[in-house]
């Protein structure tokens, strides 16, 4: 299998170009290496598996790069991880960033996918944030999406799209709801990635709002591997599935395993929510059980452990 990554200097997108090339996939990657965050730290993800055989990387921006000059170089996959992410940003004036990098460029990946007609399978990554605050836990994908921010429409409109195309035009796609991943690499402005550094370093942790705010915490290698059973599946698959950790605990129950699995003490400062941050996100992962035997294999405690560990290693 030859598979196109897309956003594969961040965090999912460089830990799945990894596990694919050591099953022996070639993976032609590529990111436009934003500035949402640091450039050094992307570069790093890109170096953790540019060298393996198999890897081409391209820096490029999918809105204006040669799409079918990418796809023509042998693709049987494309796993469409890029966008823009985070929840505070997309409101205000920034929101057009979001258009652009998740509706748009989907969009045109999809009108290139479409074009080429040799695909098995894209794959898209979809979000959890899509519900909204939803009214029944765990949700499944038969309930109603509403989202509660900007971020969580933009991801919607994406996967509608998917669906579309699927539709009119028989492009074999999926879309996966994640929830929550974490693990490491996960970028610097993500929860976990903050209390650990905190954690280690002896630094205050602000949490926004009560901490009573329940998640559903999925490990990032867990996730991966629904993705690349996705790609590697002959049957048709349900155009919308779950991943889910099954974990959903509050911030602070978070904090005390943080606690247990760095053995420091923490200094901990609530400060105001953030507009469109939802109460609660709890998924139903049954779908991508029955369909893909994917269930997650890897408990908060252990994952935080190998996150901190991560944490550790890279200071």
């Amino acid at each position: 299998m030859k598979a196109l990554v897309t956003g594969a200097a961040g965090f999912v997108g460089s830990t799945l170009s990894r596990r694919l090339l050591e099953q022996g996939h070639g993976v032609l990657a590529i990111d436009n290496l934003s500035s949402y965050y640091d450039r050094p730290l992307k570069t790093r993800n890109v170096e953790s598996y540019s060298a393996l055989p198999g890897a081409t990387f391209i820096e490029a921006d999918l809105n204006t790069v040669d799409l079918d000059a990418l796809l023509s170089d042998g693709i049987d996959v494309v796993f469409h991880l890029a966008g823009q992410p985070g929840i505070r940003g997309s409101w205000g004036q920034d929101f057009a960033l979001y258009t652009r990098a998740n509706v748009d460029a989907t969009q045109r990946l999809l009108e290139a996918s479409m074009r080429y007609g040799k695909l098995q399978r894209f794959v898209y990554a979809s979000s959890s944030s899509v519900y909204g605050q939803a009214e029944t836990y765990p949700t499944t994908e038969t309930m109603l999406p509403q989202p509660f921010s900007p971020y969580g429409v933009t991801k919607l409109a994406g996967e509608h799209l998917t669906g579309l195309y699927r539709a009119n035009y028989d492009l074999p796609t999926v879309a996966f709801r994640f929830f929550t991943v974490y693990g490491p690499a996960q970028r610097p402005d993500m929860a976990f990635t903050r209390f650990l550094r905190a954690a280690a370093s002896g630094a205050p942790i602000s949490i926004y709002g009560t901490g009573e705010q329940v998640r559903d915490f999925t490990f990032v290698d867990d996730v991966v591997s629904a993705l690349t059973l996705s790609g590697q599946s002959p049957k048709a698959l349900p155009p919308v599935m779950n991943l889910s950790g099954g974990s959903s605990v509050s911030v602070n129950e978070v904090l005390d395993t943080i606690r247990d699995v760095s053995g420091k003490n923490l200094v901990v400062d609530y400060v105001d929510a953030v507009k469109g941050d939802v109460t609660r996100t709890g998924g139903d992962s049954s779908l991508a059980l029955t369909s893909l035997g994917w269930a997650p294999q890897t408990s908060l405690s252990e994952g935080l452990k190998r996150h901190f560990d991560w944490i550790l290693a890279t200071q």
